[in-house]
């Protein structure tokens, strides 16, 4: 994978395809992987390029100084300044779209078209915030995700019904359960707070173009519920779509539905 260098850490991103820019932003506790079925769609089009969060996959850990989603989108430009890339079409899943939305917000200029997929842009409800808080703790005063908070915490990212015996499961679980206490501590703990703890933006999403927005949203997503996804849309005042059979990471349950969406807002905006 090529590598910048950002805020003095490595970030690792994939570049792959040619033709107009696609900008993916990842879900927290993701790395490259969840975007697999998008990668290998879209660039036969497009150059898809998928920075991996800080802590995640081979990315190196949080920059000193990272205090906000703000941090994040001024982080992402600087690597498609280094890129020469002057526009993209960004997806952002989670809390790719929230510090996805805030790019398009600061440097209007850059981006061409916008993808909000299962995310949103007010602060966190206060009972899931102080939820997710005495998580962040318990993994903190552990050093690792305990085996009984695997079983919390894994199947937030997916539709209820979801097979736990499957490869997509038991996959990601593999990857909780192997994060070493260093980069837990130093970066998938901060982070996390940083996400929680956002700002609520929902009053700036009109400055936000409604033509080239588009609002996904998984029908089954618990943590980032459709009433969400319909409040923002509304402000926007851009497209919504529901993805059926689809969780938290709809890009992974439903690749086709997901693809097959992008694909069609992408040649009618990219």
């Amino acid at each position: 994978m090529p590598v910048a260098v950002i805020d003095g850490q490595p970030l690792h991103y994939v570049d792959q395809g040619r033709g107009p820019v696609v900008l993916l932003g990842s879900s927290y506790l993701w790395d490259r992987a969840m975007w697999a079925p998008q990668i290998e769609a879209l660039s036969q089009q497009y150059r898809v390029i998928v920075p991996e969060l800080w802590g995640h996959g081979e990315s190196g850990p949080l920059p000193a100084h990272t205090r906000s989603l703000d941090d994040l989108a001024r982080q992402a430009l600087a690597l498609l300044d280094q890129l020469q890339i002057a526009q993209v079409n960004l997806v952002g899943l989670s809390v790719g779209g929230m510090w996805g939305a805030r790019l398009a917000l600061l440097a209007p200029e850059r981006v061409n078209s916008l993808v909000l997929m299962d995310t949103y842009l007010g602060a966190e409800p206060e009972a899931t915030r102080q939820h997710y808080f005495s998580l962040f703790k318990m993994i903190e005063d552990a050093g690792a995700i305990p085996e009984p908070l695997l079983d919390v915490v894994a199947p937030i990212f997916f539709r209820p019904g979801i097979d736990h015996a499957s490869a997509l499961y038991q996959d990601f679980r593999k990857v909780l359960q192997g994060y070493p206490t260093a980069r837990l501590l130093d970066s998938i703990v901060p982070l996390g707070r940083l996400i929680f703890s956002r700002a609520d933006v929902l009053e700036q999403l009109s400055r936000l173009d409604a033509d080239t927005t588009l609002v996904l949203c998984g029908e089954q997503d618990t943590p980032r519920p459709p009433a969400e996804s319909e409040q923002m849309a509304s402000l926007i005042g851009c497209g919504l779509s529901l993805i059926p059979d689809a969780g938290h990471i709809s890009s992974r349950e439903n690749p086709d539905f997901v693809n097959e969406a992008l694909l069609t807002f992408l040649a009618n905006h990219a």
